[in-house]
């Protein structure tokens, strides 16, 4: 399971470096297949919601027989603040229970006034065996460094406010 957070990490760090210029991120799945090699689509469609349907779609019915994957869309949810941009993460592993995971990744849009910022990740939901939160954390940021470029971006615009 902590490979699959891992794994999810860093992906999501991929998603934040891609997003900081100010672009809206085209839907995407990672996946890691038995052998261990690893793969990326682009869920390119007319309209962000249709691919988002087909990233959750092959998440549903893992057509490339992954051992974990992530699916990671634009969207927007509710902070205290109100309304706010936000990287949804959705990680599964396939190899031990089906696993699944779900968590937002808040920013400030780089069209923004003030710039743009990443916050903290948000859990919003988790099915089966709950790791402990402690080593859930360690495996999301160990993921995160590994992406040196996404690391870079959210290292430096990383806001704790939220």
């Amino acid at each position: 399971m902590d490979e699959t957070i891992e794994f999810s990490g860093y992906f999501a760090a991929h998603a934040v470096w891609s997003v900081s210029d100010g672009e809206t991120l085209i839907p995407l799945v990672a996946f890691e297949t038995p052998d261990g090699k690893r793969q990326m689509k682009r869920l390119v469609a007319k309209r962000i919601e249709d691919g988002v349907a087909q990233g959750k779609e092959w998440m549903a019915t893992n057509p490339d027989g992954a051992v974990r994957a992530v699916l990671i869309y634009d969207a927007f949810i509710t902070l205290e603040r109100g309304r706010t941009d936000a990287l949804v993460v959705t990680a599964r592993d396939f190899a031990h229970g089906n696993m699944e995971m779900t968590l937002a990744v808040p920013y400030r849009a780089a069209s923004d006034s003030k710039g743009f910022a990443v916050h903290r990740p948000k859990l919003l939901d988790f099915k089966g065996t709950a790791p402990d939160a402690n080593r859930l954390t360690q495996a999301l940021w160990r993921g995160i460094a590994k992406h040196e470029k996404g690391a870079a971006v959210w290292n430096a615009h990383l806001d704790e406010s939220e």
